[in-house]
């Protein structure tokens, strides 16, 4: 049997805990940590400040590479453009053994458009 993206999407947010900007900002300053699973030219227009960056596609084979994912303990909160490839990943981390693993419903475009911070890396151009 087959599944189609929505399926697979469907299926994968009964398993998942989605917060919102607020709800990510707390966890932020209680210490989780944010894993940005966008491609790299997303990451660098801008992020959540301090995010680790791993590409959706990419993210089973480096997850285990970065330091601030050693610890399946540790809060994550998993995002992408407006939820799509987190609502994925989020599910995926939690079959890989990470315990507290929360998705921010809406991405970051519902993070930019609100009051809340973003970084951009000095290198880019903001003209």
């Amino acid at each position: 049997m087959s599944l189609t993206k929505d399926e697979l999407l469907n299926e994968a947010r009964q398993n998942i805990h989605i917060i919102d900007a607020d709800e990510t900002q707390a966890m932020m300053q209680q210490g989780a940590t944010l894993l940005d699973v966008r491609e790299p030219s997303e990451f660098d227009a801008g992020h959540l400040p301090d995010s680790v960056h791993i590409p959706r596609g990419l993210l089973e084979f480096m997850v285990g590479n970065h330091p601030k994912l050693s610890d399946f303990d540790q809060p994550l909160v998993v995002y992408c453009k407006n939820g799509g490839r987190s609502t994925l990943a989020a599910d995926l981390l939690q079959k890989m053994g990470f315990k507290t693993v929360r998705m921010l419903g809406g991405g970051f475009d519902d993070w930019a458009g609100t009051v809340h911070k973003v970084e951009v890396p000095e290198n880019q151009y903001q003209g």
